[in-house]
């Protein structure tokens, strides 16, 4: 089975693959947007699922299509890309039609087959790894899982309550939305318990999705770079080598030979000098 190390640099080398977290993230986004075609084929008239779902593929779209042109401007050949490896696929299932969201089947097919080449748990082990690259697509990704299975649980839960104020989609968007961001502004807000239950699972994912996302920022604008945490590795390297050691002190005799050197030319010239005054 392919190591651990060998996953990135074989990626790489396949063109058509893009860095594990994104194929991941790209088909877990396939994934939750097959899962909502299914549920408005069989739900088709529920206008609140049609509108929350609405919403979340309002969000997809400009994603699916940044992917498509990600890959055709990077792949090796564009032509083998859009009609051999279902480029073609990926730009129609991009636009803005129902029935052509079937397509993104491709997609995931696309990551079902890069688990099938690393290996599933050669695939994880690279994902932990670089889990801080990572991080915001799978906050990215859950924060669209909370928002849409949010809303529509605290639907279903205040739909009975006599004195409910979430009682439609748009309400029921805002207040998940709002809670996930831990802003709670509380014009809308669950009256029932179970709608109370649904609120806590909300707050919690918020909160941690939100303190992670920080932490991740955090870590982008000041964690040091890879060139300066190599600088330190190569002086640290350095220090602990005895060679590089002595080199040192060999470098610090030298300047202090040539700073008594200067010392001693210098006392030299003034002796002269002195000497011409006195036998003036």
């Amino acid at each position: 089975m392919t190591s651990a190390t060998a996953v990135a640099p074989a990626a790489k080398k396949n063109r058509e693959l893009k860095p594990i977290g994104y194929e991941l993230f790209i088909g877990a986004l396939s994934v939750l947007s097959i899962f909502n075609l299914i549920a408005l084929f069989i739900l088709k008239n529920d206008v609140n699922l049609r509108y929350v779902v609405g919403i979340i593929n309002a969000i997809l779209l400009p994603i699916f299509l940044f992917d498509f042109f990600y890959r055709f401007f990077t792949t090796e050949s564009k032509s083998t890309y859009f009609f051999r490896k279902f480029g073609w696929a990926d730009l129609i299932s991009s636009l803005p039609f129902p029935r052509v969201k079937i397509f993104r089947l491709f997609r995931l097919w696309r990551v079902i087959r890069l688990i099938l080449e690393f290996g599933a748990k050669d695939l994880w082990r690279e994902f932990i790894t670089h889990r801080a690259e990572n991080a915001l697509y799978t906050v990215f990704f859950l924060v669209l899982c909370v928002l849409e299975f949010g809303s529509l649980s605290v639907l279903a839960a205040e739909s009975s309550a006599p004195n409910a104020n979430i009682t439609s989609a748009s309400d029921a968007i805002w207040w998940a939305y709002v809670t996930i961001t831990t802003v709670g502004y509380g014009d809308q807000y669950p009256v029932s318990n179970a709608g109370r239950v649904v609120g806590i699972f909300v707050m919690t994912a918020g909160v941690g999705l939100f303190g992670t996302l920080s932490g991740f920022l955090a870590n982008l604008f000041l964690a040091p770079s890879a060139a300066e945490e190599a600088k330190e590795e190569a002086d640290e390297a350095d220090s602990n080598d005895p060679k590089a050691k002595i080199a040192e002190l060999k470098r610090l005799i030298e300047a202090q030979e040539k700073a008594t050197a200067d010392l001693k030319a210098k006392l030299d010239e003034f002796d002269g000098l002195l000497e011409q005054e006195n036998g003036a």
